[in-house]
Parts: C-alpha cells; structure tokens; sequence
C-alpha cells in the first residue's frame, strides 16, 4: 500500500504550495543550498541572511523564519523561529540547541526536505489543523500510556476525531493495552517504507480503531520491529494533524523518541507521581523538552507523600490535572482492560478536566 512518494521525488512530485517570503538566516553554504532547492521546488522566495543583526529588519514581515545551526542568538525583541534546520550528523546539539532559541520546530536535512516544504506551506495556512497533545513520564512506570489513553477516550466520547499514537517502540504496544492487536488495521512497521507527504484521509481509512478513537501502535510481540525514520514519523504526524482533531502521542522517555515526537506536539503533559524522587526525575526530563506550553499530571491518592503544590515547585512546571490512583490499574494495563476502567467516575472526571484545560484549541464544533 503507498502512501507517500520517496524524497527523491521532492522536485517533480507533489510539492505543496509555499507563498510569502521565508527568511533564512545562516552563514552555512550547505545548509543554505538544500533550503533553497526545497523553497525553489515548491515555488516559493527565499531570503538568505547570514547576519543575525541584518536578519533584524526583515524577520517580522517574513511568512515564516528558518534560523540555522550555525546561529546561536536572536535579535531582541522578534519572536521565536518557526523552524532550527541543520544537516545530518549534528546530532543531539541540534535539538539543545533550538530549545535554547525557542524554535518551534527542527529540521534535519535532507531527510526532512519533504516535511520542511509542507510546513512551510502551513505557516501561511489559517488552518494550521487539529491539536497535538504529548504525554510522557517524569519518570519509568509514571502511567504516561495509562493518561493518554483515558484522555483519547473521553475526547472521543464527546464527538471528537482522536488519534492515539504509541510514540516509543520499545514500550511494549499500545495495541496490547487497549486489547487490541488482533485489530485490523496498520501499525508502524507498516508505514518503514512511507515518506514525503502522506494523504490524511488515507491514513485515517488506513488505522484500527478501539475505544471509539483511531490509535497507531508499534507491534506487542517479542519481534523487533523495522525501524521508521524520522522523516516517516514527521509525514505521519503532519497527515495525523490534518485528518484528527486530538492527536494524542504516548511520547516515551527515551532520547530518540523524544527528539522525533515532542517537537511535533503543540503541548505538552508530563505524568509524574506523587513522590519526591518521580518529581527529581521530571525535573531533568524537563530539560530535554521543547518550548512549548508544558505541564503536569500528578498521580497519586489525597495525602500523598507530596501534594501537587510542591511537585510543581520541585519541577518548575504547573500542574494541569490529577490523576486518579485506581486499585487494580496496573493489572488493568497488563490484561487490557484500561478502556473499562475509563469509563469509572473519577476517571472520566481527570479527563473531562484536562480537556476543559484545552478547550477551545481542539478544533470540533460541537465540542463542549
């Protein structure tokens, strides 16, 4: 099944539209040259500025502003980047680095030529698409899947179009969690071979479903799966956006999936329970994360060790909801049975609070 046209078509395949001038500021020639092969292919302007004091000038009237990783500061007062590029073999720097310029995005080239060619089309778009929303776990066992899972669910309960994507493949499967891998429908390994722009509509006739929510999960079987570069996932998650209104991503905790799922969200939940050494650990995962709007989920039963007060505190980060400490819950993950426990009270009250914390950035007309 194709769903997407290889990278080495970007010239005379399917190129979105790019209109409005798109500033550059670099003083690399190389990563100057692979921007202007992607603008040029999809009939946009580019201007090069390899002075950040020069860039000053024309940063506020540019469609959209792509810094470099050669750049390590931003003019005064102008507001963040919407995209880091860089090429190939920079490594982590890149993504420390556009944390610390506060840039939306990072591109990593070529490999993202197509993804970078159709974001730049949609900074111009009024219609930037449905919300993605990021969970992953202050520390190993947080119940970040757990979270996600009762959220997609009462999402979809009121009439929302929700996508659940198991971001992290060595997480064991989503698919095993909501009992579902006998479910027709594709997982990750299927989309090794997809890049470039992938149709949304197709994607979405494409997935299983549980739950009343679409949900794409690596496979829950001893095998180890083939790998999906980033590139795919960028194409993925931009289709996702565009077929969805809540794509929640169950981002795991390691360096790669981090890199390749949080810089897509649009915000961000980190699941921390209710203990002083959970919260040490989210505070340092805090620091691997992008700069967009995060906040935390604590779990734990009332009289905690540490109220949620002082979590927030110990992170730095406000709390945005808590999560019920169900009896029975981690057996419920392991036997499949979280979709049942979803429909529990004060379950159904974490979710409806979280999604009240959102209202108004999920794009469904008739959501309450």
């Amino acid at each position: 099944m194709s769903l997407a046209r290889g990278p080495d078509q970007i010239a005379e395949a399917w190129l979105p539209d790019v209109a409005g001038e798109v500033l550059l500021v670099t003083g690399f020639h190389v990563l100057q040259a692979e921007v202007e092969r992607i603008v040029a292919a999809a009939g946009g302007q580019l201007r090069v500025v390899a002075d950040v004091a020069d860039a000053a000038r024309y940063w506020d009237s540019a469609a959209a502003v792509l810094v470099g990783s050669d750049v390590r500061e931003l003019p005064p007062r102008r507001r963040a980047p919407a995209v880091l590029v860089g090429l190939n073999g920079e490594g982590d720097s890149l993504w420390h680095l556009a944390a610390a310029l506060g840039a939306e995005r990072v591109a990593v080239l070529p490999d993202a030529a197509g993804w970078l060619a159709e974001c730049l089309s949609r900074s111009r778009s009024p219609e930037a698409g449905g919300l993605v929303l990021g969970l992953t776990g202050g520390c190993g066992g947080a119940g970040a899947t757990t979270a996600a899972i009762w959220i997609a669910q009462a999402a979809a309960g009121l009439g929302a179009r929700v996508l659940v994507i198991d971001g992290d493949p060595w997480g064991g499967g989503l698919e095993l969690a909501l009992a579902a891998e006998e479910t027709p429908g594709l997982r990750w390994p299927d989309l090794s071979q997809a890049s470039g722009s992938i149709d949304p509509d197709q994607l979405a006739d494409s997935l299983p479903v549980a739950g009343g929510f679409s949900f794409l999960s690596w496979p829950g079987s001893r095998e180890r799966p083939a790998p999906v570069d980033a590139a795919t996932t960028g194409g993925v998650l931009d289709a996702a956006r565009r077929a969805y209104e809540l794509v929640v991503v169950d981002i795991g905790r390691g360096s790669e999936p981090l890199h390749t799922f949080a810089w897509d969200c649009d915000r961000i939940l980190v699941v921390v329970p209710a203990q002083l050494k959970a919260a040490v650990a989210s505070a340092r995962l805090t620091q691997e994360l992008p700069p967009v709007e995060t906040a935390l989920l604590v779990r734990g039963k009332a009289g905690a060790a540490l109220d949620s007060a002082l979590i927030a505190d110990a992170v730095g980060l406000p709390v945005h909801g808590m999560v019920p400490e169900l009896r029975g819950v981690g057996a419920a993950a392991e036997n499949g049975r979280l979709l049942e426990l979803g429909k529990r009270r004060r379950v159904r009250h974490f979710a409806a609070s979280v999604l009240d914390l959102l209202d108004g950035e999920i794009p469904v007309g008739e959501f309450p």
